[in-house]
C-alpha cells in the first residue's frame, strides 16, 4: 500500500470509530422528572420488593430516573424490573 492508502485507511478507522462512540447507548424508560427528595426511600423501596417476594441481586437508580432491580420474582423467573421512584408502579419489565 502507499502511503496515502495507509492514512486514508487509518482515517476512515478513526472515523468509524468516533462514528461508533458517538451511537446513543441502549436505554431504559424515563420514569419520573420529580426530583429525588419526591423519592421513595430506596432501602425500604427494596426491603419491600424482598417482603413481596423478589431476590434482588442488583438494585439500582438509572439515568432515566428509575429503580431498576435484576434479580428474581417469588416464582424464580429471572426478571429486570424498572420501577418509577415516586409512586413504586412498575414501568417496564423483562422476563428472562
Amino acid at each position: 500500500m502507499s502511503r496515502f492508502s495507509l492514512s486514508t485507511a487509518g482515517a476512515l478507522c478513526a472515523a468509524a470509530l468516533l462514528g461508533l462512540s458517538s451511537a446513543p447507548a441502549l436505554a431504559g424508560p424515563q420514569c419520573t422528572q420529580e426530583p429525588p427528595a419526591k423519592w421513595l426511600d430506596a432501602a425500604k423501596f427494596r426491603a419491600d420488593l424482598e417482603a413481596r417476594g423478589y431476590a434482588i441481586a442488583k438494585f439500582k437508580t438509572t439515568s432515566g430516573h428509575c429503580y431498576e432491580i435484576y434479580g428474581k420474582d417469588k416464582t424464580g423467573a429471572k426478571v429486570e424490573i424498572y420501577f418509577d421512584p415516586v409512586d413504586g408502579k412498575i414501568v417496564k419489565q423483562e422476563r428472562h
